[in-house]
């Protein structure tokens, strides 16, 4: 509460000379922001790579890392380049505070943009009870619930202990491994963006989607405009843009995709898995624009197939401890001659069965943002959020242990 109410502070005062076309200020700003951000998140990382190579023992900082802080810190330095570009001014403070602070995507994201919020809160019929905001911000909400404790938390019991186990594993076992960590994955986090956006229509606030079925898309261009909507946004607006974008030479184009995702990889974690995830889809992203050169079209199902592949492998990278473990995983998922086991994941009892069902279906069906926006309260939607209502319940009160993965993001 401290580490955020100063950061509130010093951007809301920082943003005041930045919209006065003050670089200083901005460039100031920015880099208070990072500091913050990589003496939490990086520092660490940087002191493990010193001693590595030099053989030093720096005693590590082993700060708990502040909840929201990646997503709170990228919200204000996109404020204040706002404001030196002029598009918008905060003038109240009061106000700023609740644009950085609003509960609801605080922790998690959605990662929202000034212009996009104030305009609501300030909306005259803001405190008025509507009552199709409250049914379907009740019914997105439970939806993302369910994604998350019912389906994001079984799969990660399977990834946890195929990952906990990584040199009994066979073929089979390592990709079960792997399938169940994208479902997680995407369960999880898209399941409290989908929280966050019902919480927000129960206030009458509309937050930005963030996931659209991403797993479904035909290329990795596609899949990034889907997935992680609104970190993509940001990359895009205030790293690729500003370095030219797809306006510069081919090459320098390229360079420009490499950094973006190398930025996006060490946001999400300090470590060089991270960063190896990130330059893996900045490559995949620039061997896509040389692929549509050539014209070839596929079948809509062998693209789609290819990309959720290429995607499933680079997860690896994102979920294992260290390079050791991620290349073990990759070496048994293609090690098609080895066995495991009999029975590691006890994938045929009837306990896992329908959870992989409802995982594998819902991939396919129309997702809970799509759902969301045709929902009516009529008696069939009534019955569908009771029953998820109960579901949850059930889930909140089992065993099964709750992940929260992008917590530590």
């Amino acid at each position: 509460m401290i580490l955020i109410g100063i950061s509130i502070l010093i951007n809301y005062l920082i943003s005041k000379q930045a919209a006065k076309r003050k670089k200083t200020f901005l460039v100031g700003g920015i880099a208070f922001n990072l500091l913050i951000l990589f003496f939490y998140k990086y520092a660490d990382f940087v002191v493990f790579n010193i001693n590595t190579l030099s053989g030093a023992s720096i005693t590590y900082l082993d700060w708990a890392l502040p909840l929201g802080i990646s997503f709170y810190t990228f919200q204000q330095i996109a404020y204040l380049v706002d404001c030196y570009k002029g598009v918008r001014i905060e003038t109240d403070f009061v106000s700023y505070g609740l644009f950085v602070s609003f509960f609801p995507q605080l922790i998690a994201g959605p990662i929202v943009h000034h212009k996009e919020m104030m305009t609501q809160f300030r909306d005259p019929f803001l405190t008025r009870a509507n009552y199709q905001n409250l049914s379907k911000g009740f019914f997105i909400f439970m939806m993302g619930l369910a994604k998350k404790v019912v389906l994001a938390d079984t799969f990660g019991l399977l990834a946890d202990k195929g990952y906990a186990n990584i040199d009994l594993l066979g073929a089979k076992d390592a990709w079960i491994t792997s399938f169940s960590y994208s479902l997680q994955l995407y369960f999880d986090f898209s399941g409290y963006s989908s929280m966050a956006i019902g919480l927000g229509l129960l206030f009458n606030i509309q937050l930005p989607q963030n996931f659209n079925s991403p797993y479904r898309s035909a290329t990795i261009q596609e899949f990034w405009r889907n997935w992680h909507i609104t970190l993509s946004r940001f990359l895009r607006d205030y790293v690729y843009i500003p370095l030219g974008g797809n306006k510069v030479s081919p090459g320098r184009t390229h360079a420009n995709l490499m950094i973006t995702f190398l930025l996006g990889g060490i946001w999400h974690g300090a470590g060089w898995t991270f960063i190896a995830w990130g330059l893996l889809h900045g490559a995949a992203l620039v061997g896509h624009r040389y692929w549509r050169k050539l014209g070839i079209e596929l079948p809509s199902i062998v693209s789609v197939l290819i990309t959720f592949f290429f995607v499933n492998l680079t997860w690896v990278f994102f979920r294992a401890e260290d390079f050791q473990d991620a290349l073990g995983m990759l070496a048994a998922m293609f090690r098609f001659s080895a066995t495991s086991a009999p029975d590691f994941f006890l994938v045929s009892n009837l306990h896992n069965l329908p959870i992989w069902l409802a995982g594998l279906v819902l991939l396919f069906l129309p997702n809970d943002m799509q759902l969301g926006r045709k929902m009516t309260p009529t008696p069939s939607y009534g019955i569908a959020t009771v029953l998820l209502f109960v579901l949850n319940l059930i889930f909140l009160n089992s065993v099964v242990q709750t992940d929260f993965l992008y917590f530590d993001f």
